[in-house]
């Protein structure tokens, strides 16, 4: 997710080590699991790690829209970050579909 960095710029200072950091981190999680898992042995392996991923985007939305509820993010700029989100879920979900398919699960 490449605009958390430039979105997160403006919460409050006293934010850095809290909700800055947990979005920030949060976002950064989703491709090192996906890279990680990639890395391993066989689709469940993957899958596995591609579950975290999907769980990291959860958490990136709920922090989008906590620090939108708590004015430390405009509407619109929450709404792009949500929509960016929403792709990469969408994404996500079709490479573990994906990954499920090919090892004789259903889908």
């Amino acid at each position: 997710m490449p605009y958390e960095r430039h979105a997160t710029e403006t919460f409050p200072k006293t934010e850095t080590y809290g909700l800055t950091s947990q979005l920030r981190r949060a976002a950064f999680s989703v491709a090192a699991n996906i890279a990680e898992g990639a890395a391993k042995r066989g689709n469940g392996e993957f899958r596995r790690f591609l579950d975290i991923a999907i769980g990291s985007l959860s958490e990136v939305s709920y922090t989008i829209q906590l620090a939108k509820d708590l004015g430390m993010m405009q509407t619109e700029e929450a709404e792009r970050l949500e929509a960016v989100r929403t792709k990469a879920s969408k994404l996500t979900w079709g490479l573990y579909k994906s990954a499920r398919t090919r090892t004789g699960a259903a889908a």
